[in-house]
């Protein structure tokens, strides 16, 4: 059991004090207290704060542990969630963006509310809240076992005090609390991660020995993408699943309700535009370090004993290992703060978004629509206590930190980026074909099984396709968590593509499809 680092306890306290003053102090921008303030910052974030407050919800703490973990496996997993991440913002912003501001929507499910329905709009709303819980969890798992390795701080206890922490400013000012942390947050990230590299290089015998050690020990999995053939044998299952993975990560990154919260906080649907765009480039920038530390930490040869224990165990671990082992105490401390600013930005972001869902949709758009602004405005506060509490509930049982990481992509992607590309840009589509790609879409993506769930597979996909994949059916059949190689998320998001239109047109007499409000001249 690791001694505790009261120093760095100490510091990290000093942090988390930090974090609440600069909280309370951007509460105070709430001048009327409305919903609107306190949600989408009143519309009225400047351009460099928008971007900030983007870019750090992004990069997380399963961007920066996930990307670590992932380089053990392979230089092409290392790099691809961090970089598809950053391309979901950049599409993002060139499609969605501008017509979202345009509109003046407070949050995602409000274009699917405009189409589809109040009531089908909250069951589509279901999987956003549960990906943005989901995703809340993943970052306290984070956070918690980087401070127990660094500092010696006991798990449960390092997640309730983080929680605490970021759940209360984000109650006090809603957005523009979140907005102004992310600022003091998003700095920590680069500092923290510079200043460890050099160390961290340096005992592994410099860039160009960590990289022949990780290039000769990895062999084709030192590739920046998944090699044709693996030991003479043709890999297709392998690139197949990763491209499968890509895809998801890429458009999965999209149809997010804290994205789109920072969108409509924008001053202009231009700005909206641009901002996301320049935090995807921020995003993918932000990945170099990780993905060097975790090159580091496969090449480093001077772990202790409980260390090197730890890291096979759990390579989730690599980049907290690797900080406490390789480097000196204060450096191992900067980049835990890299670490901790990660992670509370975009857990501020969780809480907050999964709380606008549920107040703003769930009590003011079905429950309760003449709620006076005074009670909605406590209705939200509630929402995003409720959430933190869910969130800190679900960290205390979760395991691979990258895995949740992508399985919160996943859910979303599949589930709900066809829903919200026609709901914005398809003026027949109708609820009927929402349903018909919803169920389809479900049903299909379900049918692989998902470990994190607990759901087991019971669609073969490998055996019903065995005449058409190269290579056996067992290929396809994957170890790591997951069911199949098979690429079904993109399948079964492609199903929803094609059904919600069709549907929508077969049915488009008996039910007719809604408009959408024009948008604004902004």
């Amino acid at each position: 059991m690791l001694q505790a680092n009261w120093g760095g306890i100490l510091a990290l306290a000093g942090l988390y004090a930090v974090f609440i003053v600069v909280g309370s102090l951007a509460s105070r921008r709430l001048k009327q207290g409305t919903a609107a303030e306190l949600l989408v910052a009143g519309r009225s974030m400047p351009f460099w704060m928008a971007t900030i407050t983007m870019a750090a919800t992004w990069i997380d703490g399963g961007y920066l542990l996930g990307t670590a973990e992932g380089v053990f496996a392979s230089l092409a997993s290392g790099w691809q969630g961090g970089v598809c991440f950053g391309l979901s913002l950049a599409l993002g912003g060139i499609f969605f963006a501008r017509r979202m501001r345009q509109l003046r929507f407070v949050t995602l499910i409000d274009p699917l509310a405009a189409r589809f329905g109040e009531r089908w709009a909250i069951v589509l709303s279901l999987p956003a809240v549960l990906g943005e819980v989901l995703w809340g969890a993943e970052l306290l798992v984070a956070l918690g076992a980087s401070t127990g390795v660094i500092l010696g701080l006991d798990l449960t206890a390092a997640i309730l005090i983080s929680a605490a922490v970021v759940t209360t400013y984000t109650m006090w000012g809603g957005m523009w609390s979140v907005g102004y942390t992310d600022v003091v947050q998003f700095a920590l990230i680069p500092i923290g991660l510079f200043l460890a590299l050099p160390f961290a290089l340096h005992a592994v015998g410099g860039l160009d020995a960590c990289w022949d050690f990780y290039a000769r020990q990895q062999g084709t999995a030192a590739r920046l993408f998944p090699p044709v053939t693996a030991d003479g044998y043709w890999s297709a299952p392998r690139i197949v699943g990763w491209w499968d993975l890509s895809i998801m990560l890429i458009f999965g990154g999209i149809p997010w309700n804290c994205y789109f919260q920072r969108v409509q906080s924008c001053e202009t649907p231009e700005k909206a535009r641009w901002h996301s765009i320049v935090a995807g480039l921020l995003t993918i920038a932000l990945t170099v370090p990780p993905i060097l530390l975790g090159m580091a930490a496969f090449g480093y040869q001077g772990w202790s004993a409980s260390a090197a224990e730890q890291l096979h165990a759990s390579p989730s671990m690599a980049l907290p290992l690797l900080l406490l082992d390789a480097t000196p105490r204060f450096v191992a401390v900067a980049g835990l703060a890299a670490i901790v600013g990660a992670v509370t930005s975009s857990f501020s972001a969780s809480i907050l978004s999964a709380g606008s869902m549920v107040s703003w949709n769930l009590f003011r758009g079905l429950l309760a629509p003449d709620l006076s602004p005074p009670a909605m405005v406590r209705i939200i506060r509630l929402s995003i206590l409720v959430l933190g509490v869910a969130a800190v509930a679900i960290a205390m049982r979760v395991q691979s930190v990258q895995q949740l990481w992508f399985f919160t992509s996943d859910l979303v992607f599949v589930l709900l980026f066809p829903q919200l590309l026609y709901a914005l840009f398809d003026a027949r589509a109708n609820r009927t074909g929402s349903i018909a790609a919803f169920a389809a879409s479900a049903i299909l993506r379900l049918g692989a099984g998902e470990p994190i769930l607990g759901v087991p597979a019971f669609i073969p996909y490998a055996e019903l396709f065995a005449g058409v994949l190269p290579g056996t059916s067992e290929a396809w059949l994957a170890p790591e968590g997951h069911a199949t190689l098979f690429p079904v998320r993109t399948c079964a998001a492609v199903v929803g593509l094609v059904l919600l239109p069709l549907v929508s047109r077969l049915t488009a007499t008996w039910d007719p499809p809604r408009p959408i409000p024009s948008p604004s001249d902004e």
